[in-house]
């Protein structure tokens, strides 16, 4: 299996995080992976969007970080990152969504952080089933 990893790096420390997470996720299955990088969550579906365009992907991974703040603007991205990635994936492209939405930073790290949650690892996990689930309906 080949992987595009598509990461909105907004908060490098997590994003950091959660690459390690999921490129050991991947690895360990024994997939093959790129990774682009984004400038906000709410440009990680355009650019799967895109990359499907070019056939060379199994699947993706989808990553970045919205953290509330003081004002809607949370909503919006958190909103309409996961739902564009939802869309996607009723088009049949097989997406791990590794978008974490939270509260705070802390959430965030303990979220990121491969020794805690895992969501990165999670995301590619999530990602290469639907590949698996997409190649047994073809």
């Amino acid at each position: 299996m080949h992987i595009l990893i598509v990461e909105a790096r907004f908060y490098t420390h997590i994003a950091d995080l959660q690459l390690a997470g999921i490129t050991r996720a991947l690895k360990a299955a024994g997939a093959t992976w790129e990774v682009i990088t984004v400038p906000g969550a709410l440009e990680v579906p355009a650019a799967i969007a895109l990359a499907e365009a070019s056939g060379k992907y199994d699947g993706y991974v989808a990553s970045g970080c919205v953290i509330r703040g003081e004002t809607y603007h949370f909503e919006i991205v958190a909103g309409e990152s996961a739902r564009a990635l939802m869309a996607l994936t009723l088009d049949g492209l097989a997406i791990g969504n590794g978008i974490l939405t939270v509260e705070n930073e802390a959430q965030a790290l303990a979220r990121a952080d491969m020794a805690q949650k895992d969501k990165g690892g999670e995301a590619a996990k999530a990602a290469l089933a639907m590949v698996a689930l997409k190649q047994r309906f073809a």
